[in-house]
């Protein structure tokens, strides 16, 4: 039996976007399905999804990644590597507001008593 966390389930918001606009969501889903067929692995796919998130300054999409990455069975320092690895390209300001999203995620609040 596997350690790592079931995949995370889309967010209401998705859901009901794809229940009002199905042709829409079947569009998705092919495109994802053609994004896995190649020779990337799930763990380098999910680490080059988060790139691309992080990249576009995309914060959902981010905060979606990393919770994929983490169900993929990536580890913590592999997810910040990412965001390192943008720094370069992105700038020292927007590679801090990724590394924010990263931990909201990573570290997420704990609940309001």
């Amino acid at each position: 039996m596997s350690d790592r966390p079931p995949a995370p389930r889309p967010p209401q918001a998705f859901r009901d976007f794809v229940a009002r606009f199905p042709r829409l969501g079947q569009a998705w889903e092919a495109m994802r399905e053609e994004g896995d067929a190649g020779p990337l692995d799930e763990r380098t796919r999910r680490l080059v999804k988060l790139a691309v998130a992080v990249g576009a300054m995309r914060e959902g999409a981010t905060h979606s990644a990393v919770r994929k990455c983490v169900a993929a069975g990536c580890a913590r320092e592999e997810v910040e590597q990412v965001v390192a690895l943008a720094a370069s390209t992105i700038g020292l300001p927007s590679s801090v507001a990724a590394f924010t999203w990263v931990r909201e995620v990573l570290e997420p609040a704990p609940p309001a008593s």
